[in-house]
């Protein structure tokens, strides 16, 4: 127990005021920095920031008395930091002792912070809408449906480095109006409006066979090659004699070589029984639907379905990849009423016989939409819901024509529209006096399915919650949660950010460019490559003359059509991502330790992976675990193809991009924001004309810049140690002929020769630091809020339960779950105003309320 809490009890038991136990307890504080802390300070910290000086603009001696201590709390917490990361006092000069400096975090922490070890501050929390990933899940969750948030939502804002952050996640009046379109979509699209419809089967389009494919029991999409003839068939066997309609969805696609067009044309005849229902020329048309509809009179018994495509330009060059997608045939009959069945999904739905009176059918509604509120809202509803839900769905089902499903549908539409949905709505348990309060189970459920699945919670976390046991088989809850499939969702979107892994699809990476740093420099050649850029980079119009010679280097700089020797392929992209994923996801479910994030043996790769690391005796398509040999340099996020190609530049690596990540998501050290008007860095040598200078070698007349030294100090070192692996992530020992030196040293102190050398000095000297940062990294995502100074204490107690289970992913995700900020919310300050307010005040500006809309 520290010294505050001794005072503060011993105060409370002889009969204190509140306000005489404040004004006690901070002339301690006051006291304890005369008397342990200031002597520390100005023997190691006052020459810079005291007595006059006040580098970085702190200075420490301005701080005397208990109030300005708490008016300082930023700058202490930079203090605090820092200290920690043995970043200040600098390594040049005079450090103070281990126990020293354990001294000023203690002090900073409950002196400072006021950090109460037995009962930390939960934070504020800022009531949170849905992110896109999350709405998406959510809705596959309670409705079935697969719906395309990325595609139809606008991208969400990030902050702290995610975008599950409720300061972020704001709600405009056009994301509210497509929150309402999307509703009725997907009701629509999911939610039957009658009783009996035509009999359906989808045939999708792999199931369409040329004889030599083998069964039929394939399902997805068929290409046929705008190149070569093709014919495929499939036979469809009519139980019935009568009326069908057939509809067949077909897609144009193509696989993107290079900016040029691509003139070939095909043509697709589509027969049924022999007899040509479609006969039609194909051109490019990348990703364009096509939507043919026929009706047939069918006599019981097999009728053959065919695809015959032709190339109508043989002889012209093939500079695309283009391709005919048969995505399905749709078969739906026979017409006749007699022959008509319930519609998909309809028992999910209505499990019951729709009543035939009125009373009956209204607490039919009652109790389907009540249940489904339940769901939605994620939480008991109260008795006046399902009421007004009802209240709808009968307005509408008593309309002529319409029927009941048809009401419950749009009754379905309003909870989907409803902020109760959008937002997540949280409750407390009742809080006998204290400033902290639990959530209540159900607020844990939602808490606990969106950290591990990006999505709601399942039935059982609800009868849990419902039961008020949840909190005590919270562990078994936990185990099962991450055995379930939904719990990818924590690496895609989790690593995805913290990493960048997901990044890799959209990154700009110029193969060309960044291999051809790997051969021999060519003064010319760079000069042409340097005014192509000029020319291409300008931004005010182009006099004839230059635009010749633009169109004059472009013919000799890019006349090759030849592929590469390596590429980012969209495959390789993916690879990439699955490795990084599939490596978190390994420690994570077989409980290794943290530290193989860092530096391990091993990795996953698949054929095309392994290939592109040089990587040997390696089959196949399937990603798996491949034990390293002894001499890689492999192993470990920082020598993943993602992180390598994400922190690079399009035509060449960046060592000031790769020192920057390991500062920010391994060291938790992140450097300020670099000033305006940095000139680029090849600007720092552009002297040097008969060779191409190394990074090594810019990097080191752009520190002589005593305003760049002390952030590029921090950083170059951790980049150049990765210079080795190009902005594909492919080794190399060279660059413009010039051997690659990766040695530096750490501004901590510690010298490597290699990226292997830095991996184990991390490993040994900063495990600490990377447990700290992880756990800031996964809490922040965990809560959907960045962390302050209250959560200090709560991530120290976090830390120090993974360092005692040696380095356990296990002991983190505990610690996050049963922790304070997981566990509680302030009962009421100021700060906290954002979450009692009700969702229906935040959406009703916007056109209005819950009860309106319901």
């Amino acid at each position: 127990m520290d010294f505050r809490t001794v005072i503060l009890t011993v105060l409370v038991t002889a009969g204190f005021t509140a306000n005489q136990v404040a004004q006690a307890v901070d002339a301690a504080a006051a006291d304890e920095f005369k008397k342990t802390v200031q002597p520390v300070l100005e023997e190691y910290c006052y020459d810079c920031h005291g007595d006059g000086e006040n580098r970085g603009g702190v200075a420490l001696d301005a701080f005397n008395s208990s109030t300005n201590f708490v008016e300082g709390r930023d700058v202490w917490w930079r203090v605090l930091k820092n200290l920690r990361a043995g970043l200040m006092p600098p390594a040049k000069k005079a450090q103070p002792s281990k126990e020293q400096k354990e001294l000023i975090v203690q002090w900073i922490k409950h002196s400072v912070f006021l950090a109460d070890p037995l009962n930390p501050d939960p934070g504020r929390v800022t009531i949170r809408r849905l992110n896109r990933v999350e709405y998406q899940n959510t809705i596959r969750d309670l409705i079935g449906v697969d719906f395309d948030a990325q595609g139809e939502f606008p991208p969400d804002d990030t902050g702290h480095g995610f975008d599950n952050i409720g300061d972020v996640l704001t709600m405009s009046p056009m994301l509210l109006e497509k929150y309402m379109v999307a509703a009725e979509e997907i009701i629509a699209q999911a939610v039957p409006v009658v009783d009996r419809v035509p009999p359906e089967q989808v045939i999708p389009g792999a199931q369409f066979q040329n004889g030599a494919d083998g069964g039929n029991k394939n399902f997805g999409p068929r290409s046929l090659s705008y190149y070569s003839p093709a014919f495929v068939t499939n036979t469809f066997s009519a139980r019935l004699a009568g009326q069908y309609q057939l509809n067949v969805d077909l897609m144009v696609n193509e696989k993107y070589v290079d900016d040029v067009f691509d003139y070939n044309k095909c043509l697709l005849i589509f027969r049924v029984d022999g007899k040509e229902l479609l006969k039609k020329d194909f051109s490019w048309e990348g990703g364009k639907p096509y939507h043919f509809n026929y009706d047939q009179d069918w006599a019981a018994g097999d009728h053959q379905l065919d695809f015959e495509l032709r190339p109508l330009t043989p002889g012209l060059e093939q500079t695309r990849t283009l391709s005919l997608q048969i995505t399905g045939v749709t078969v739906r009959g026979p017409m006749a009423k007699e022959n008509w069945v319930k519609p998909k999904n309809y028992a999910r739905f209505f499990p019951k016989d729709v009543p035939e009176t009125v009373a009956d059918r209204r607490e039919y509604a009652q109790e389907l939409l009540g249940d489904f509120a339940r769901r939605a809202f994620r939480r008991p509803v109260d008795n006046q819901t399902p009421d007004r839900l009802a209240d709808l769905a009968e307005s509408v089902y008593e309309q002529p024509g319409k029927t009941f499903e048809a009401g419950v549908a749009e009754a379905m539409v309003a909870v989907l529209a409803s902020p109760r949905f959008i937002f997540r709505e949280e409750s407390a348990e009742p809080a006998s006096g204290q400033p902290y309060a639990l959530v209540d189970e159900f607020a844990l459920a939602s808490r606990l399915s969106y950290f591990l699945w990006s999505s709601m919670p399942d039935e059982e976390l609800f009868q849990q919650a419902a039961a008020g046991t949840l909190r005590e088989n919270l562990s078994a809850q936990v185990a099962r949660m991450l055995a379930d499939k939904r719990a990818v969702a924590l690496e895609k979107n989790f690593v995805g950010q913290w990493l960048q892994a997901r990044d890799i699809e959209t990154v700009p990476i110029e193969a060309r460019s960044v291999l051809a740093r790997e051969q021999k420099f060519d003064p010319q050649q760079e000069a042409m490559r340097k005014r192509f850029r000029e020319l291409n980079d300008k931004t005010v119009e182009l006099t004839q003359a230059e635009k010749d010679e633009l169109a004059s280097l472009r013919t000799t700089l890019f006349r090759s059509r030849r592929q590469p020797r390596a590429d980012l392929t969209p495959e390789l992209r993916r690879a990439m991502q699955q490795e990084t994923e599939d490596v978190f996801d390994y420690i994570l479910r077989e409980d290794r330790s943290l530290l193989e994030l860092l530096d391990s043996d091993y990795t996953f790769v698949n054929e095309r992976l392994a290939r592109h690391y040089g990587i040997t005796n390696v089959v196949g398509q399937e990603m798996r675990r491949v034990t390293l040999p002894p001499d890689s340099p492999r192993g470990g996020i920082l020598t993943e193809g993602t992180v390598l190609a994400v922190t690079s530049n399009p035509t060449r690596t960046s060592p000031v991009k790769r020192g920057v990540f390991i500062l920010d998501n391994i060291l938790g050290t992140p450097p300020l924001p670099p000033p305006p008007n940095i000139p680029p860095l090849e600007d720092a040598l552009k002297g040097l004309t008969n060779r191409a200078p190394t990074l090594r070698e810019s990097l080191a007349v752009h520190r002589e810049n005593v305003l760049c030294a002390s952030c590029h100090d921090r950083m170059d070192p951790l980049g150049l140690a990765l210079e080795n692996f190009n902005a594909m992530g492919m080794w190399r020992d060279q660059e413009f002929g010039q051997p690659i030196d990766p040695s530096g040293k750490l501004v901590t102190g510690e010298e490597f020769s290699n990226i292997k050398d830095l991996k184990r000095a991390l490993v040994k000297n900063h495990a600490e630091d990377f447990y700290r940062t992880l756990t800031q990294k996964l809490l922040t995502y965990a809560l959907g809020r960045g962390l302050d100074y209250y959560d200090v204490e709560t991530v120290d107690q976090i830390v120090a339960r993974i360092e005692k289970s040696g380095g356990k992913p296990s002991a983190l995700l505990a610690g996050i779950i049963e922790s304070a900020p997981f566990q509680k919310t302030r009962v009421s300050s100021p700060a906290t105003a954002e979450i009692n307010l009700k969702p229906d005040q935040i959406v009703g500006a916007a056109g209005g309320t819950t009860k309106e809309r319901l």
